[in-house]
């Protein structure tokens, strides 16, 4: 089995670990885009008899330059390295966003690090992709940095939808802080998904017959509080149905950071530590405050329905 190679940084790589055609660019969410930029990498690849690799910032950019901003993230660095490896990535070359990298025009950043740095036989870049300090380096600049200094250069066009809208990660963040997780799923070309470990809770929900396991949103931009059908992979690979919650639980005292809260169906075991990954299928209703347990219960156990429903049409 394939195993995807990371290395953080660029400077003084080991000759194997150089020359790639690599893709550029934040990749958060790897969707359809993305897929676009890594598969001209890709096709470089190919006919060069390289490996294939692809660059991505730590922190992300925009955490870096415009740490203020709310959380935004769509996928955590797991997440990313295995959707890379499952489209063909050989490398994964982690550059840190540093000062020193932070402050290097585009033609020290294609020369520095492309080209002395990674050794890079190819780069493919998206079409609004800007880099160097300023972000005054564009593909353009790229193509002609790579005539320069010998390296193929490819820019991959915009991807759209059905109304013409550009396939994105703002887009992807839109439909989720929108409710629509269907629209987040078709962008990315799979559901968007957050991962995390189980936290100990109060095991109210236990008490009240619907046993969650809780999971932090941490870095995840936040979706629209509610209620969600949902898919839970576990470590060992079972995929569970279930319903969850998002939010703060209002009806329940104390409950202050927004929390994923998600009951498996036809699930007891102890998951506590352990890190599982759940798929947001449908929004199923807004988050709500009740007026005590007895109408909480009576909702969830609706909302279960509704979700093993359109989860689980052939058991209902």
């Amino acid at each position: 089995m394939r195993r995807l190679r990371l290395i953080k940084g660029w400077k003084d790589l080991p000759q194997g670990d150089r020359g790639a055609a690599v893709a550029m660019g934040n990749f958060d969410g790897v969707h359809r885009g993305h897929q676009q930029v890594i598969a001209l990498a890709a096709k470089a690849a190919g006919e060069q008899g390289c490996a294939l690799g692809v660059i991505t910032f730590d922190p992300h950019p925009r955490v870096y330059f415009r740490p203020e901003e709310p959380a935004f993230h769509l996928m955590k660095p797991d997440q990313q390295a295995r959707a890379l490896e499952a489209l063909g990535v050989d490398i994964l070359y982690v550059l840190p966003l540093t000062p020193e990298l932070a402050q290097m025009t585009d033609r020290e950043f294609a020369r520095d690090v492309l080209h002395e740095g990674l050794g890079a036989r190819h780069v493919a870049v998206g079409f609004d992709n800007s880099f160097g300090k300023g972000r005054t380096g564009s593909p353009e600049t790229m193509r002609a940095y790579g005539e320069e200094m010998g390296f193929g250069v490819s820019v991959a066009e915009p991807v759209e939808d059905n109304e013409g809208e550009k396939f994105s990660s703002t887009h992807v963040r839109e439909a989720l802080r929108g409710g629509h997780p269907e629209v987040a799923a078709q962008i990315l070309g799979r559901p968007f998904a957050i991962e995390g470990a189980v936290q100990r809770g109060r095991q109210l929900g236990r008490k009240l017959g619907f046993p969650t396991a809780n999971v932090a949103l941490g870095d995840y931009v936040i979706p629209r509080f509610g209620v969600y059908a949902t898919r839970t992979r576990l470590p060992d690979g079972r995929d569970i149905p279930g319903v969850a919650n998002i939010g703060i639980n209002p009806t329940i005292e104390g409950v202050r950071a927004p929390l994923l809260e998600v009951w498996l169906f036809d699930f007891d075991e102890d998951l506590y530590d352990q890190v599982i990954e759940t798929d947001l299928i449908a929004f199923l209703r807004p988050e709500a405050k009740f007026d005590g347990l007895e109408t909480m219960t009576a909702q969830v156990m609706k909302d279960a329905k509704a979700a093993r429903d359109l989860l689980m049409p052939d058991f209902g």
